[in-house]
Parts: structure tokens; sequence; C-alpha cells
């Protein structure tokens, strides 16, 4: 699957959603010109009955190109104003959508059989597509069957899915679904996205100002004001428009979100090497009476990022989902037409209390609920046995550990918060003895208590994990660091600026650790602008490309000369040159990199292939230099699944 070209292809519907977006707001600024004319022509002189003496005439008297244009710069300032807002409100993180809609973050102690399998399938992916563990969410309310992905940029991406989701298919089904929603954060989906819901709310509320309106309609109808009587009319107007503006963002929606959903099926099937397990979560769904429906209060604004239909279009026009049976017939041709019936779980209802109801009839009712609860429980088994909690063995971390190689002590560690900031520690702690025992009183001076002598403790382990398991040791730690609090996040970091400058040396692997778990962590604490795509040619960065190849080469297991001259032939730069390693400062590597990450989509392939040939020896990587690329890679939001 070639990700830069689809995030490419995602760039380039942002345009055509702009071009849209553009027409659209021209068609609200023309119909609200009518509304209010009309609203004029009937607060004067017009009767029910007889209409208005003018006619046709005095209504088109009321428009002018001055009004008009007020008119039209209001409509535009606010729809502006509403963007903006929005997008300064979504581009926040995922978890900012995640919450909104009652997500809740799934945390890895929890003793949730469903929710620590969900867990142990996000980390399967997320290591096979060589990017950092998302944190995930559940929306513990939604029965339906659905999932999405939100973020702007892989760093802030997350991951939720509804309790029915995960309540009700089996193993497979999830992978499926799970592989599904990282195709949308591989595939720069979930920018278009937070920019289409951005766009839309613009597009949509004019109806919530016509709705006011008709709310306060009330008051100016009491009045002796003959214009009063016109408000309700005013109101009813921009209600349609709102209603039109509705049909306008469903539409668009499903122009752009159709073919994504299509695309993200078939990378579903790359990621989990199964085409039968995103096939069967479709072919549950459709025999699942909830289906995919979410009652979340945003949900419909936001149904374009989720897996399924949330809620039923008017017509199929504008769905933004293609047709279960259309999918399914996708991923297989020859599938018989009929639907996996899975016995649906029950849940409780809400607890009552009965000593603050207001009536013994009321008491009588919450009695009688809760008898109908318990029977329903006990006539279910509890866990979903079709969905295979049973028959599943109950230590998934065992699973994650035997998946990537990684010693389950450690895996484990890397679900604690402390361990998982002991496991970063131990990551940068130096064999010589000397330098060894100054970081040791680096991290019990200014960690929290007991981060010196588990870092200590597991410091053997992590020294002969070795190349290339340290990195996705390092991606599973991350769900469990963004959970801590800001104050102890900034403590890690002095902490490991300080092991990092024990030495009184950068090596490149401390760089990549440290700027990962910066490019990772950052977003969750503080407000962190995006990168966007800046750079059209090759020829913008030639600087900043010879400052990487150079150190990259000097590094390297090949000739030093021949291996950046592989990679500059590889850039089409032939005006480089190698620079004196005494000039390659990790300082400017690091800006270089940062830099480097605003190519335009299509452009990072090259950069990446020039990169493996000046690090490499005759194209041949070795375990730390593939260690070190990944690094970059996903510090430049590149997906590299193929460089670990």
């Amino acid at each position: 699957m070639d990700f830069f070209a689809h995030q490419d292809n995602a760039r380039r519907n942002t345009r055509l959603l702009v071009v849209f977006f553009s027409l659209a707001v021209f068609i609200l600024v023309v119909l609200t010109n009518l509304a209010v004319a009309a609203f004029l022509f009937v607060g004067r002189d017009y009767n029910l009955y007889a209409g208005h003496r003018e006619g046709m005439t005095g209504f088109l008297a009321y428009f002018s190109w001055e009004r008009s244009g007020v008119i039209g710069l209001a409509i535009t300032g606010a729809v502006a104003l509403v963007v903006l807002f929005r997008w300064i409100q979504l581009s926040s993180g995922g978890k900012v959508v995640a919450e909104a809609m009652g997500g809740q973050r799934i945390l890895p102690q929890t003793a949730d059989p469903a929710e620590r399998r969900c867990l142990n399938v996000v980390e399967e992916i997320a290591l096979a597509a060589n990017m950092p563990v998302p944190a995930v969410y559940v929306l513990e309310d939604e029965r339906g069957i659905n999932a999405f992905a939100a973020g702007i940029v892989p760093a802030d991406a997350i991951i939720a899915v509804t309790r029915g989701a995960i309540d009700h298919f089996k193993r497979a089904e999830l992978q499926g679904v799970i592989g599904h929603e990282f195709s949308h954060i591989l595939n720069g989906d979930m920018r278009l996205n937070i920019r289409l819901a951005a766009l839309l709310k613009g597009i949509t509320f004019v109806g919530d100002v016509g709705y006011l309106l008709l709310r306060s309609s009330g008051r100016a109808r009491s009045s002796r004001d003959k214009g009063g009587a016109a408000l309700p009319i005013l109101g009813l107007a921009l209600c349609a428009l709102g209603w039109l503006g509705g049909l306008i963002a469903d539409f668009l929606r499903a122009a752009i979100s159709r073919q994504r959903e299509y695309l993200a099926d078939a990378s579903a099937v790359q990621f989990t090497r199964d085409r039968e397990g995103i096939a069967d979560a479709l072919k549950v769904i459709g025999g699942y009476v909830p289906g995919t429906l979410v009652h979340a209060a945003r949900a419909s604004e936001m149904s374009h990022i989720f897996f399924g239909q949330v809620i039923h279009p008017l017509w199929q026009g504008f769905a933004t989902h293609p047709p279960l049976d259309t999918r399914i017939q996708r991923l297989e041709p020859d599938w018989n037409g009929e639907y996996i019936k899975r016995k649906p779980r029950h849940y409780p209802n809400p607890t009552i209390d009965a000593t603050q109801t207001a009536t013994p009839g009321l008491d009588r009712a919450a009695i009688v609920a809760a008898a109908m609860t318990a029977a329903a429980t006990a006539e279910s088994t509890g866990d979903n046995a079709d969905a295979e909690f049973v028959a599943e063995a109950a230590d998934y971390e065992a699973r994650t550990a035997a998946a990537a190689d990684i010693p389950l002590a450690l895996v484990r560690h890397s679900h604690e918060p402390l361990g998982a900031q002991a496991i970063v520690c131990a990551l940068l702690l130096h064999a010589r003895p000397e330098v060894y025992q100054a970081q040791m009183a680096i991290v019990t001076e200014q960690g929290p208590r007991g981060l010196a002598e588990l870092a200590h403790t597991l410091y053997p382990a992590i020294a002969a994990l070795g190349a290339p398991r340290r990195l996705p040791l390092v991606e599973l730690c991350l769900p469990t660091l963004k959970a801590i609090s800001p104050g102890q996040y900034a403590a890690l970091k002095r902490v490991l600026l300080g092991l990092i400058k024990a030495d009184a040396k950068t090596e490149l692997f401390e760089w990549c650790l440290y700027q990962l778990l910066r490019h990772y962590l950052d977003p969750e604490f503080t407000q962190v602008r995006p990168s966007s795509p800046r750079y059209r040619r090759m020829g913008q960065v030639s600087q900043q490309a010879q400052v990487v190849l150079s150190i990259l080469a000097h590094e390297g297991s090949g000739e030093t000369a021949d291996s950046f001259a592989a990679g500059r032939e590889e850039l089409e730069l032939p005006g480089i040159a190698l620079l004196p390693r005494e000039e390659c400062t990790v300082a400017g590597f690091s800006e270089s990199v940062h830099e480097l990450a605003r190519l335009y989509p299509l452009l990072k392939p090259r950069l990446l292939k020039a990169m493996v040939a000046a690090a490499s020896e005759d194209g041949e990587l070795n375990p730390a230099e593939r260690e070190i690329l990944a690094a970059i890679a996903a510090v430049m939001d590149c997906p590299a699944p193929d460089l670990l």
C-alpha cells in the first residue's frame, strides 16, 4: 500500500473540499439575502390574505448591492469565525474528539477482559505498522458496533471503539476493524476528516441562528411592532437555510468519505494479512440489530470519521459509508449474502436509588426493572462465548511479548507508569561504570521515588535486548506515559536530558529516543502545532538533506564517501557535498530532520530511500541502523512498516 500517494491524495481532496465549501458559502449568502428581503417585505404593510400591494416589484426593491455586500460580509465573517473556533477546538488532538463523544481512556491496568483484548490488538497492529501505540478510548454507553480514529497527525492520534464492538467481535474481526482505523491514520485521512468537520460546522450554524430566533419570537409577537410578526418568518427561513446547509454538508461528507472507506478496508487486509477478519466484522454488523448506530450528541456531526454509518440517512446518496453488502462483496466476491447472527449481550440499566423516588409506584417500577435485568443477565452467560473471551488465553501481555520478541517482564513493566519511565531511563544508561554511576545519581535526585531502583533492575534485560527490539519497546510504553501527570512528564524530560548529557556527548540513538518521546508525548501535555507540508521540491531542502545524509554516512556501516554519494544520487541533488565529521552536530541534525518532515508526501519515499542508502553498506542495513532510521521516520510522521 502506497501510503504516501494516499496522503497526497488526501491533501488534494482538502483543496477540493475548500472549493465546494466556498461554493456552499456563496449559496448561503444568496439565500440569506432572499430571506432578509422576504423578512423586510412581509414586515411592511403585508396582508396575509391580500398580499402586498406592490407585488413582486416591491419585493425586488429590497435588494441592493449595499445590503447584499453587508449580508455577504456578515455571513462570511461569521462562518469564518465558527470554522476557526471549531478547528482550534478539534486540532487539540484526537482525545478531544473522543472525550466529546463520551469516550473513556482504557488504561493498561484495566481488568476488563474485553478492554484488555482490545489494547492487545491495538498494540499488535501498531507494532506491525512501525508506529507508536495510540491511546485507546471506549464509548461505554454505545451498544452499536462502531469505531473511529481521530487526530491531526500520528503523534496525537487515538483509536476509539464502542462497548458493543469490543463485546461482540471475535479477535480476528476486531483486528480487521482496528487495522481499518490504522489505515486512516497512515493515509492522512484524520487531518482531512477534522478539516471537514470544522468547515461543515460553518455551513450548518445558520440553522442554529434560525432556531434561536424562533425561540425568541414569542416576545416579538407580543409587541405592537408590525415587524415583530415577521421575526418567526426570518427564523423559519434561517432554519430552512440551516437544513439546506445540512444537506450540503451530508453530500460533501458522502462524496469524500465513501472511496476512502473502501481503501481503508483494503488496507486492513494488508495490516492483518487476513481478508476474512474485516469481512466477518461487516457481516456481524449486518446481523446485529443495533447495527453501527451511535447516539452520542456529536456523533452525527462527526459521522464521517466512524467505521460504519452512525445514523440512518434520508437517502443513500447522503450516506457517509458505502452499503455493507457492497463492502463485503469487494472483500469476498463469492459471498453468499448471509450475515452472521451473534447473540447480543444484555446490559443492565443504570441503578435506581429507591430512597430518591417520588412515589411508591416508581419504587415498584424500579423493582420490576431490576428483576427483568437480573433475569436477562441470568439468561446470558455474562461474557459472549461467541466472542471467544472464555476460549482465549487471559495473558494478553504474553501474546504481545511473543509477537514483538520482547521479554514478558519488560512488556508488563511497560504497562505500569513507573515501569514505563524506568524502561526509557534504562535505555539511556551507559555501560561505562563511571558514567553509569553519575546517571543513577541523576535519576535518584530528580526522578520519583523508586525510579532509580527499578531502572537499575531492568537495565541488564534492556541492555541484552539490543536493536531493533528497543524501538518497539518504547512504542509500547507511550500509552502508559501519556497517562502520567504533566508534572511527572516534565520531571521525566529533565531526567532524560540529564542522562543524555552525563557523558558530555550525544549519540544518534540518544537523540532518536528523546525526540521520539517528545514528538509523541508533547501533544498530550502541551499545545503543539502539527507540521504541515510546505516544500514541493527536494531542491528547497538541499541544505537539510546534506546535513542528514552526511551524519548517516559517517555513522553508518558503509564507506562514508560512497554511502553519501548513493544517497545524493537517490535525491538527484548533485550540488551537495559530504560535510566533515566536525561539522555534523546533533543540533543541526535535529533541525534538519524537523524541516524535512515538512516535505510534501510524495517526496518522502525518495528521502527515506536516500537515508537508507547513506546509512547502509550496499543497501543492507544492520539492526542498529534499521532502528535509527525507523525512529527518524516516526519523528517525521512517515509510515515505514518495512524498516523493522
